[in-house]
């Protein structure tokens, strides 16, 4: 039997590797083989750290989702100027390219969530978490006198979130009417019609 150690260390691996297979494979009839394929390892040896295919996809999602958000989280906090917050908080939440691993994942895991009420739990946390970085942003702004709010600031947050993942949606299937230069444009122009505060630089 592994110990402890290595089973973490072996099942982070496997994660990983499920991951990869997603991205390059889709989910919609992703099996064990090709998760072994891309982790190097037997069939046989993936069922035995995950008997239920499931739990492994359920990992996957979980691991998505924490990277992106805390890579936003990280990204937001390491701004104090208001304005540059929420520069920021927009370019870290849309995908940087179409084959961006992490934000194919999260497509492809959210999707699931339709026939999953645990996949459906996780991709609420998110939501809630991305919701709350921007009504941090908002409030932070608002506070110090730079943004002039229009609408509450849950609204204005959640439609900024909606916006995003439209627009990444797009991105990632390879839309190419909607660059991320583009997607990232319009996303700080919902968000300053809502704060009053200049977001894009003039062309």
């Amino acid at each position: 039997m592994a110990r402890p150690k290595e089973q973490t260390r072996r099942r982070g691996e496997l994660v990983a590797a499920a991951g990869r297979a997603i991205v390059r494979r889709g989910l919609a009839g992703l099996r064990v083989r090709d998760v072994a394929e891309e982790a190097g390892l037997s069939a046989g040896l993936v069922s035995y750290y995950y008997p239920d295919v499931d739990e492994l996809l359920l990992e996957v999602h979980q691991d998505a989702v924490d990277r992106f958000y805390w890579a936003r989280a990280r990204a937001a906090e390491a701004e104090q100027d208001p304005r540059r917050r929420l520069i920021r908080l927009v370019g870290a939440g849309l995908p940087p390219g179409e084959d961006d691993p992490v934000c194919r994942v999260l497509y492809e895991t959210h999707v699931h969530a339709a026939r999953s009420r645990t996949h459906a739990v996780l991709m609420t946390a998110l939501w809630d978490r991305e919701v709350s970085l921007y009504m941090a942003a908002l409030r932070h702004g608002s506070d110090t006198g730079v943004f002039r709010l229009s609408l509450p600031v849950e609204d204005v947050a959640a439609n900024a979130v909606a916006l995003e993942d439209a627009y990444g949606l797009h991105i990632v299937g390879r839309n190419t009417s909607v660059p991320v230069a583009r997607a990232r444009e319009l996303v700080l122009r919902f968000l300053e019609t809502q704060t009053g505060c200049p977001l894009v630089e003039p062309s």
